[in-house]
């Protein structure tokens, strides 16, 4: 399990056989989002669980693709901690 992966799961008290869903939309989340890109050179420094979200595979490409929608996302993180 990633780094990343092990800090969301462990905040929020998941195993890898839990529903995880995504924080967007409910539906299954297939990853953990860094909202702040690690960026090239794998920096561990952003592997804090402000920084992490759950989302499904078109929200994650969404995140990706249009910088707004990656803020929208960052909101509704925050506000879920």
């Amino acid at each position: 399990m990633k780094k990343h992966t092990k800090i969301y799961f462990e905040y929020y008290d998941y195993v890898e056989q839990d529903f995880i869903p995504c924080e967007i939309c409910g539906c299954k989340a297939v990853d953990i989002h860094h909202l702040e890109a690690k960026g090239m050179g794998g920096s561990k420094t952003k592997d804090y669980i402000e920084n992490l979200i759950a989302v499904c595979r078109e929200h994650h490409v969404w995140c990706h693709s249009n910088k707004k929608f990656n803020d929208k996302a960052k909101e509704i993180h925050l506000e879920n901690l």
